[in-house]
């Protein structure tokens, strides 16, 4: 009797042991499957997130909504391939093309994704596989865009031209030409709109500038301000209020720093009738001749009509015409100068002394640099003030050496102008937008550059 009570409580016991190893199991099972799980969950949830972005990145390349959708949905197959690759961790991946709405002033795209992870030691408790699944939206928002690009003489040499010309075609084409709004400037002695937004309708046309930028000639000096005055003019004034994009833009590319500013100037009693506006300009160092003008300010490389056009006569007192001082207030633009369209002071104690005088060479040379300086990087702070984002690039070498008569460089200009993190602590203001400043030793580095630019200020759109 006693033996057979205890053999049953031995199989008894086997039976309780087999049932809890088949427990055990299948708990450890869960938490090893479900490790996996997650690991190929958050594998899935970078590879949407990644297709989702270079889909919004790509809806801007197209002259069509179709156009637009089906290079966004190939762009977010490929990333989702290179991100996720097939039978990842023994998993099965479903991709489906993403949801592109393009809805009045924004697209919102979205995707997901699905993935089968077959099972190791769930499989005791008769689990063979479960999915996991991944989704992600952004929202591509429209864009106003004022692209400025300098056409000086100093980058008519070698190959600077063309490579200036092919790399700002080719970054026109990284934005919506149905839903962002472009405008292109060109400067030199002057500036010129070549393509301006439309006031109320959205896009751009790409094609006409194409044709403004083939036809670029490099000659002149840095007037640097007047093209920014320029694009505000197109963000503040052309279009519409009701119909502007929350995203505004300058983008401003150069070589070097202003040494040129335009403005009315009053001449002395022997200057005959000179009422109109121009461009005075310098060198960048104490060697060169008086400042010379004035030249056209609406024009890229051309003097203005005698008598404003005085040639290195312009500012020196000894010759029979020549202005008598700069003036008080930027006023290329307020011929008469009302106070109420004062907005960017010439003559200033900040950041850089400006003085009206101009009765020496040193004295007219300092002041005229000086102020083209502090008026391009006041045009800029102004922008940002208005919630516009400045974005820079500067292009070779000349860029890095001190120049003007405060031996600056011309990128620490840039830098201030885009607000960034390594600008001088002087121009530094933390409550406005920040940009992005791209320096291109030559011109084989532009196109890394532009495209830099491009990066940022799509990344800012979403």
């Amino acid at each position: 009797m006693r033996m057979r009570r205890c053999g049953r409580e031995s199989g008894q016991v086997v039976l309780l042991v087999l049932f809890s190893l088949v427990v055990l199991i299948g708990t450890v099972g869960l938490a090893i499957d479900s490790a996996v799980g997650y690991l190929i969950k958050a594998k899935l949830n970078a590879a949407v997130d990644s297709a989702v972005i270079a889909a919004a990145r790509t809806v801007s390349q197209g002259s069509t909504q179709d156009v637009q959708r089906a290079n966004a949905i190939t762009a977010a197959r490929e990333f989702f391939d290179a991100n996720y690759p097939s039978g990842y961790m023994g998993s099965t991946a479903q991709f489906s093309d993403p949801d592109i709405v393009f809805d009045g002033g924004k697209v919102v795209l979205s995707a997901a994704a699905t993935a089968t992870v077959p099972t190791r030691f769930m499989r005791v408790l008769d689990v063979g596989s479960f999915n996991v699944g991944a989704n992600a939206q952004v929202v591509r928002k429209d864009l106003d865009m004022a692209v400025v690009i300098d056409t000086t003489g100093s980058m008519n040499t070698g190959s600077v031209p063309g490579q200036v010309r092919s790399n700002t075609k080719l970054f026109l084409t990284k934005f919506n030409q149905t839903m962002d709004r472009v405008a292109l400037i060109q400067y030199a002695y002057g500036a010129v709109t070549r393509d301006g937004f439309r006031p109320v309708q959205r896009g751009f046309d790409i094609a006409s500038m194409n044709s403004h930028i083939d036809a670029f000639t490099f000659a002149g000096s840095t007037n640097s301000s007047e093209g920014v005055w320029h694009a505000r003019d197109q963000l503040n004034n052309v279009i519409q209020a009701a119909s502007r994009s929350s995203m505004r833009v300058i983008v401003f590319f150069s070589d070097g720093a202003p040494n040129s500013f335009a403005s009315s100037f009053a001449f002395n009693t022997g200057a005959g009738t000179c009422t109109a506006a121009g461009t005075i300009s310098t060198g960048d160092d104490t060697t060169s001749n008086w400042p010379a003008g004035l030249r056209a300010q609406d024009a890229i490389s051309a003097n203005s009509p005698s008598p404003c056009w005085q040639n290195t006569s312009i500012a020196n007192p000894a010759a029979t015409t020549h202005i008598n001082k700069l003036p008080d207030w930027y006023n290329a633009h307020n011929p008469t100068d009302l106070p109420a369209l004062r907005e960017f002071p010439v003559v200033t104690n900040t950041p850089r002394i400006v003085t009206s005088d101009t009765s020496t060479r040193d004295s007219a040379w300092r002041n005229v640099n000086r102020a083209a300086r502090n008026l391009l990087e006041a045009m800029a702070e102004k922008s940002r003030n208005e919630g516009i984002y400045v974005f820079t690039l500067g292009l070779g070498n000349a860029l890095t050496l001190p120049t003007g008569p405060d031996s600056e460089k011309g990128e620490d200009i840039l830098k201030c102008m885009a607000n960034v993190a390594d600008a001088p602590a002087r121009c530094l203001r933390a409550a406005q937008p920040v940009g992005t400043y791209c320096h291109a030793a030559d011109e084989n580095e532009l196109k890394p550059c532009f495209d830099k630019l491009a990066s940022a200020i799509l990344r800012i759109t979403k």
